[in-house]
């Protein structure tokens, strides 16, 4: 099924050079993946593409504000739009659910970890994923938001597992390699679970920041609470493993773990 990358115009450190990515599948079921965050410029490509016709749909692939702070515009912009999450108490996705969407249909599919409500879409041999991979970089795991490392991987491994061909980001371009993004992915976070438990073993106990601090070398400030934020989620994986514990906030290794 054909779509137009549209960018929500909500440039960031976080969001990149032309922010969000969203996706609109024009047919008979005019649908957007993302929401934006209400830019006018983000409404007005949206009718641009639409020529006329409403928008019938909303896909939200989780509900982090920079995916899902459009939807009262659009809302206001299209009257009737429908606005489907996972988990959210009207108009819920389900998993494994197949919805009408442009020409075809897309078929949802729970993705956690990133946030618990994260959901992606397929589309044939693509993939809307949201958050769940990018281009470039690794995906923050907001451990003290809903955020769940070993979920997370759990959640890479379902997607490795549908063999799609093309991954479609959030944020940056197209991921046109899922197998080696994924294989990197998990690679990475065995790493960094290494790195923290070397640390712990040489420091002692320790907290998120201090492991921060040893582990990401000239790190910019903007980016440190987020680094806490995924050194957290790599200690709580490892203590649901019985290899770390926590005591008044400080981290030590179990011995003979």
């Amino acid at each position: 099924m054909s779509h137009v990358l549209l960018p929500a115009h909500n440039a960031s450190t976080w969001t990149g050079p032309t922010g969000n990515n969203t996706y609109l599948l024009p047919g008979r079921v005019p649908t957007l993946i993302d929401a934006g965050v209400g830019k006018p410029e983000h409404l007005d490509a949206i009718a641009h593409e639409l020529d006329g016709r409403p928008l019938a749909q909303v896909l939200i692939t989780h509900g982090h504000s920079d995916h899902v702070n459009g939807v009262p515009a659009l809302v206001a912009r299209w009257p009737e739009v429908r606005v489907r999450q996972f988990g959210a108490a009207k108009e819920p996705v389900l998993d494994g659910e197949v919805i009408p969407a442009g020409d075809g249909a897309v078929t949802a599919i729970h993705t956690p970890g990133h946030a618990e409500d994260h959901c992606c879409f397929r589309d044939g041999p693509d993939l809307f994923c949201g958050d769940l991979a990018r281009l470039g970089g690794t995906i923050v795991i907001p451990a003290s938001r809903g955020g769940d490392l070993a979920v997370y991987l759990e959640s890479l491994e379902r997607v490795r597992a549908l063999g799609v061909g093309r991954l479609l980001p959030g944020h940056g371009p197209v991921i046109d390699d899922p197998e080696g993004v994924i294989a990197a992915y998990v690679r990475h976070r065995r790493q960094r679970d290494a790195q923290i438990l070397d640390v712990l073993a040489m420091d002692g106990p320790s907290t998120p920041e201090h492991l921060v601090s040893r582990i990401y070398a000239g790190l910019a400030p903007i980016l440190i609470n987020a680094a806490a934020e995924s050194v957290l989620a790599h200690l709580r994986k490892l203590a649901k493993e019985g290899r770390v514990a926590e005591h008044e906030g400080r981290w030590t290794t179990i011995a003979g773990r």
